[in-house]
């Protein structure tokens, strides 16, 4: 290991990200290079159909990479297993749940099931982990309500939770906030962000909202038609990088201010 990389959990060397079949390969991006650090909040920002959805599930080991390297832990993603990588990274998709007729405290206490035996039963630490996993989000509350009686914001919550109670040192989101009104939307990044914080996990999360990424995270990738880069966001900002995420006629970036207006 090299001196003084202890710290980087995740890191992207030369990565392509795209399609293959068995006569094309479609690729995304190319050249992509980033290093993610041990308790930092990470927003992957960009267009819609840049790529954020192909890059994260690439990181996340659904889809396959078409070259370079994914480090986690400082093992190639690919010599992981399964199992090993349900131990090191949790994520938090944007699809419906399968049941809703679980309770809170049944859904969270599935994030325990790469520790458990093949019945699936829980010991003692389990319940302690699941129950600090419910204080940490704030939902304990919550614990003996059904999945289906929450708004999409508890329920969001509950996911998070979920991740929390699997205990890896990487949580990756896909869209946290999508269907959350604005209060919620900042409600839920401001989480994110206290979480880093008291239990020192890396969090990587995409979202469309900008602004708020770039007021809450430790730093910031960022996918245009052309490259992607990762920076702090003051940072990105000084380098004008935002102004080129979008077609000029209809809105531009103040960097006195950091946030997106509208031309009129």
């Amino acid at each position: 290991m090299k001196k003084g990389t202890s710290h980087i959990v995740l890191k992207a060397e030369q990565l392509s990200i795209g399609y293959k079949t068995k006569k094309n390969e479609t690729v995304i991006t190319s050249n992509i290079d980033f290093e993610l650090k041990k308790g930092e909040l990470i927003g992957l920002v960009g267009a819609n159909g840049i790529g954020k959805s192909t890059l994260l599930r690439t990181l996340i080991k659904v889809q396959p990479r078409l070259s370079g390297h994914i480090i986690l832990n400082e093992n190639d993603l690919n010599e992981i297993s399964n199992i090993e990588l349900a131990k090191q990274l949790s994520i938090v998709l944007t699809e419906p749940l399968i049941s809703k007729n679980l309770s809170v405290f049944e859904l969270v206490t599935l994030g325990r099931q790469p520790y458990t035996n093949w019945i699936g039963n829980l010991t003692e630490e389990d319940y302690t982990v699941v129950n600090n996993a419910l204080s940490l989000v704030n939902i304990t509350n919550l614990k003996n309500k059904k999945c289906y009686e929450l708004s999409d914001g508890q329920l969001q919550k509950v996911m998070i939770a979920r991740a929390l109670a699997q205990d890896t040192n990487v949580i990756v989101l896909d869209e946290p906030t999508t269907h959350l009104d604005m209060y919620h939307k900042a409600y839920i990044l401001k989480l994110l962000k206290k979480l880093t914080k008291e239990t020192g996990k890396t969090i990587l999360f995409s979202s469309h909202e900008i602004d708020l990424a770039i007021q809450l995270c430790d730093t910031m990738i960022v996918m245009n038609s052309t490259e992607v880069i990762c920076d702090k966001p003051f940072h990105l900002i000084s380098e004008g990088v935002f102004e080129s995420l979008f077609p000029k006629d209809l809105i531009a970036f103040d960097n006195s201010t950091g946030s997106f207006r509208i031309i009129k």
